[in-house]
């Protein structure tokens, strides 16, 4: 029986896997470049974790989660997200106590089961920040500029800036009322999933995906128009921070996020090359999570992206980095006493740091040479009996055919790999 990878979780491979680990390095290195320290949760949590923090009436939550029972009967689920795992891990290691304020940043993967489409599988990777601690309306606007500066290091250009504010506990009380009272006439018309959102939480339905809804969610109220004063002067300075910076943004009084936790700004990073499901990335506040998993009063902001779907736009528009050169050098060998000598050298060349690779499949001259090609090898030294009674062969540049003569001990060859 040949098996598959289960559906939904695709093997990255190696082909792939440069393009990757240059996009993983960049976010880090803006991240840091920004004073973020990266932290790792765990890939399981007990699932209260999720209903509790994302909330009960999400479709992450209703629809999406890999749960399982442990051995134990305790109910686990595979994260779908990484916030609330992050703000579990600051609640639980006193982070509070020790350091309140705290800029933490991670890379990893998640799991959801929906629905598989182009750039969005049931396993995917989400790179993100999280900064917690201050309430500060700059704060919002760092963690929005973080996104922005690592989406143009990578080379996107014609970004948009989706930005909402949906207020405090109170404001979202009013603004619930509000749809309500608008969706009431309607929500009949509307998908089974809406009419269940709107007796479980009514902003959910701005969520909806489903044509037959969105006449009936286009004119639906604002969230904007219900904010309370001290929300709305957040919002407003959050706003004249981006001003301030140069930063294009379009209101969007309909933008909630599909996770409960948010409070005050909320945001999408936009690209046009991705079809309906255009956001590379998304997030806000999230001012009452702290304190919702144990913790002191604590406000925190943060976003997450997806890498498949970041991937995707830099494919289309050309801009996946060069994966380079597979090896320095690569020894195609003849004979049993030049394979011994190519496997001695390959030892101590490897622990200078030089990528070395040689045939161990016993293939003809021509064949390795190809090999050698194939896996855009920068040099090759051919070794035969000739070369090893002489301690001498000749080093081949591939890309421009010169060759010249190399002693063949470990720091002759190293010499001349390094320019010598």
């Amino acid at each position: 029986m040949a098996y598959e990878s289960v559906r939904g979780m695709r093997d990255i491979l190696p082909d792939e896997t440069p393009y990757w680990a240059a996009v993983e390095a960049r976010i880090r290195e803006i991240a840091r470049a920004f004073n973020y320290r990266e932290i790792r949760p765990p890939i399981v949590e007990h699932t209260e974790l999720f209903s509790r923090g994302i909330g009960e009436a999400t479709d992450v939550v209703n629809k999406e989660m890999y749960t399982f029972p442990d051995k134990k009967g305790r109910s686990l689920t595979l994260r779908p997200e990484a916030t609330a795992s992050v703000v579990r891990a600051y609640v639980e290691h006193g982070l509070f106590n020790t350091e309140p304020f705290q800029k933490l940043y991670y890379v990893g993967p998640m799991f959801r089961y929906e629905k598989p489409q182009k750039g969005r599988s049931r396993q995917f990777h989400q790179y993100g920040v999280e900064a917690i601690g201050a309430l500060d309306p700059a704060l919002d606007v760092e963690v929005i500029d973080l996104a922005w500066t690592l989406m143009e290091s990578l080379g996107l250009t014609g970004l948009s800036l989706r930005l909402n504010s949906i207020g405090c506990p109170e404001d979202r009380v009013r603004y619930r009322d509000a749809l309500r009272e608008y969706f009431a006439p309607r929500i009949k018309e509307m998908c089974p999933d809406c009419q269940r959102r709107y007796a479980e939480n009514p902003l959910r339905i701005l969520d909806c995906k489903n044509e037959i809804c969105q006449p009936h969610i286009h004119g639906a109220p604002g969230s904007v128009d219900y904010l309370c004063n001290e929300c709305r002067d957040h919002f407003d300075k959050v706003k004249g921070y981006l001003d301030q910076l140069g930063l294009p943004y379009r209101i969007d009084p309909k933008l909630v996020r599909g996770l409960d936790y948010y409070t005050r700004t909320v945001f999408e990073l936009v690209s046009t090359d991705l079809g309906a499901q255009d956001a590379l990335l998304g997030g806000g506040r999230y001012d009452g999570l702290v304190a919702q998993l144990g913790g002191p009063p604590t406000p925190g902001v943060g976003f997450a992206g997806g890498m498949e779907r970041l991937i995707l736009v830099l494919k289309a528009r050309g801009l996946l980095p060069e994966s380079g050169s597979g090896v320095d050098l690569f020894f195609v060998t003849i004979g049993d006493a030049a394979r011994n000598a190519a496997v001695e050298l390959a030892h101590a060349l490897r622990r200078q740091g030089i990528r070395v690779d040689l045939d161990y499949r016993g293939r003809s001259l021509r064949k390795q040479m190809k090999y050698a090609d194939q896996i855009k090898a920068r040099y090759v030294i051919v070794i035969g009996e000739d070369e090893v009674k002489t301690g001498t062969a000749r080093l081949k540049e591939m890309e421009t055919g010169k060759e010249t003569e190399v002693a063949l001990e470990p720091e002759a060859i190293a010499e001349k790999l390094k320019g010598g």
